[in-house]
């Protein structure tokens, strides 16, 4: 289709800028919508595509202001305006967005070194060929037909055109859903996880931090209700987050009633007749414990909480001793002192967060302390058992019943990560990428953990995701109300943003900053969206595209509770 037939003429370039170019129109009938051989055109409106006509390139651009000359503003009116032989001749300034080829109109390139020039002629730029240019964004020439996968997200607010884009584009170099409250953003990722699902084989994992996707599917976890997450799997820094020992006092004795118990466990499980549950130390010789230690360091130090917790707080006790013993009176660096009570009273405070924890039932339903219910499983064998098979292909992992003591939701889904994390690093996604939603990401980015004299701790297995999953298969998809609450380094790395309404400056200039291709213009509609409607920006993405995100399927149930009017009363 030949996009500069004279019957699409607009108008005239008569400036020229690096980023715009501004349009003469030679009557303002020329701005209204029309139809040509059954083709829909949006004519010269704000917002509306048009292209325009070069020697060897054509160019495409977005009006985004019109206006009328001063002196004829005055003598505007509804009558004059619309007369067919209307004497007003308005002005526009168009954003150039990319250039493509006369003779290969498909072909695009993002706008740098090519211009338009003076006189240049405009056009309407119908539907059809909107949803030509959109369709070959993130478009891999040398890759096969069917690594091409495209997402029917919905159309363009200006047009009527379809807005299908490359799914590769849209997650391979991550993406993240903002806006704030009823903006559409959980609607926007219940359609891409459809589409994902109906489009390609690939597995989705939801981390649902208040169950509104619970209609998604039916292959749903609740942690701390019919999952829980083996506290054996958490690694010991996720284990001192929970405890938060300090530094100097506590942090060094939990770390060897840590390594104590577990030599219990390899002990007992060489050795049928070795009963106890601690490790005894006061006034014991050092070289059998150490030439054990030695044999099986590797088990020991293998970052994991692979022991029997429950005998944490004893085995403390057993650790609060002198490093030097006596023999016959005389110091003996080859055994160890007897019971120092003033080491074991700096861990009064760590023993009764080690209590409270193991001994709270919602905990203990969470982690798997003890006596974990019939009806729960472990959340990592299911995980294990959701990748190994193919008849699911969402997999959606609630956070709705965790509480927010301890900061246990945040420890959780940090441990959680961290599990899918070294999966990825194994090379388990290489060649079956997986896609790892997280909503209401705010909740577990970003956070911090400190301890009784206020040291603090960064929980980033989210933030290494984002980091390092590309090249292992793992494409992490965030969406969050308030992307000033993400850190920076994750919100850089992430190649799409879809951006539903957003009214806070820190939240609109912490999208600006991070995506580069989201100019000041595009950001400016941020405050004015529409339910359901938002900006697509992304590196993969020559231009920035303003849509209307279809419902999806399979709602979300984010739907507000309303207030109800007094019976009786009108």
């Amino acid at each position: 289709m030949n996009p500069f037939n004279h019957n699409y003429f607009l108008g005239y370039v008569n400036e020229i800028t690096p980023q715009y170019v501004k349009v003469h129109f030679p009557s303002s009938n020329l701005l209204e919508k029309f139809t040509h051989k059954g083709v829909f055109y949006a004519g010269g409106n704000v917002g509306n595509f048009i292209v325009i006509e070069g020697e060897e390139f054509g160019f495409l651009a977005r009006i985004i202001e019109l206006e009328l000359p001063d002196g004829e503003k005055k003598s505007i009116s509804e009558k004059a305006i619309q007369h067919d032989e209307t004497t007003f001749h308005p002005s526009g300034k168009a954003e150039l967005l990319l250039s493509f080829s006369v003779f290969e109109p498909q072909k695009t390139e993002k706008t740098v070194s090519k211009y338009p020039t003076i006189g240049a002629k405009v056009y309407s730029c119908s539907d059809e060929q909107i949803e030509t240019y959109v369709k070959e964004f993130g478009r891999k020439k040398d890759e096969e037909v069917e690594v091409n996968v495209y997402a029917d997200l919905g159309k363009l607010t200006s047009n009527d055109a379809n807005c299908r884009v490359s799914l590769n584009s849209v997650f391979g170099r991550h993406c993240a859903v903002v806006g704030t409250t009823g903006g559409g953003k959980s609607w926007t990722i219940a359609k891409l996880v459809s589409e994902i699902v109906s489009k390609t084989d690939n597995k989705v994992i939801l981390i649902d931090a208040t169950g509104e996707y619970s209609k998604l599917t039916t292959n749903s976890l609740i942690l701390g209700t019919d999952t829980y997450f083996p506290y054996q799997d958490l690694s010991i820094p996720d284990l001192f987050f929970l405890l938060r020992p300090t530094g100097q006092s506590q942090r060094p004795v939990l770390l060897e009633a840590i390594r104590s118990l577990k030599m219990v466990r390899i002990a007992k499980s060489e050795n049928s007749a070795f009963t106890s549950n601690t490790k005894q130390k006061a006034d014991q010789e050092k070289a059998k414990y150490n030439s054990f230690y030695q044999k099986h360091i590797k088990e020991i130090e293998d970052n994991t909480c692979n022991f029997d917790i429950t005998h944490l707080i004893e085995q403390i006790k057993e650790e609060c001793i002198y490093p030097i013993g006596y023999t016959n009176k005389v110091q003996d660096p080859q055994k160890w002192g007897g019971y120092d009570a003033k080491t074991y009273d700096y861990q009064t405070s760590l023993i009764s967060r080690i209590s409270d924890l193991i001994n709270t039932k919602i905990f203990n339903n969470l982690l798997g302390f003890q006596n974990v219910p019939a009806h729960c499983s472990s959340v990592v064998n299911k995980i294990n058992s959701f990748l190994s098979e193919k008849s699911n292909q969402i997999l959606r992992i609630s956070f709705e019943n965790i509480p927010s003591s301890f900061a246990v939701k945040e420890i959780t889904a940090n441990a959680l990560a961290t599990f899918l994390l070294n999966l990825a690093r194994g090379d388990k996604f290489k060649n079956d990428p997986l896609i790892l939603v997280i909503d209401e990401a705010h909740q577990f980015l970003n956070k911090n953990i400190k301890d009784e004299y206020f040291e603090s701790q960064t929980l980033d297995a989210f933030d290494l995701i984002a980091k390092e999953c590309r090249k292992y298969g793992m494409f992490l998809c965030l969406a969050t109300q308030m992307p000033r609450d993400i850190p920076v380094g994750t919100l850089s790395q992430m190649g799409t943003f879809i951006v539903h309404r957003l009214i806070n400056e820190l939240d609109k200039k912490s999208i600006e900053s991070a995506a580069s291709s989201a100019n000041r213009s595009a950001l400016s509609f941020l405050p004015i969206l529409g339910e359901g409607e938002a900006l697509l920006v992304g590196v993969d993405f020559p231009m920035p595209l303003l849509i209307k995100v279809t419902e999806p399927e399979k709602k979300p149930q984010s739907r507000t509770p309303k207030l109800k009017a007094k019976k009786g009363t009108n």
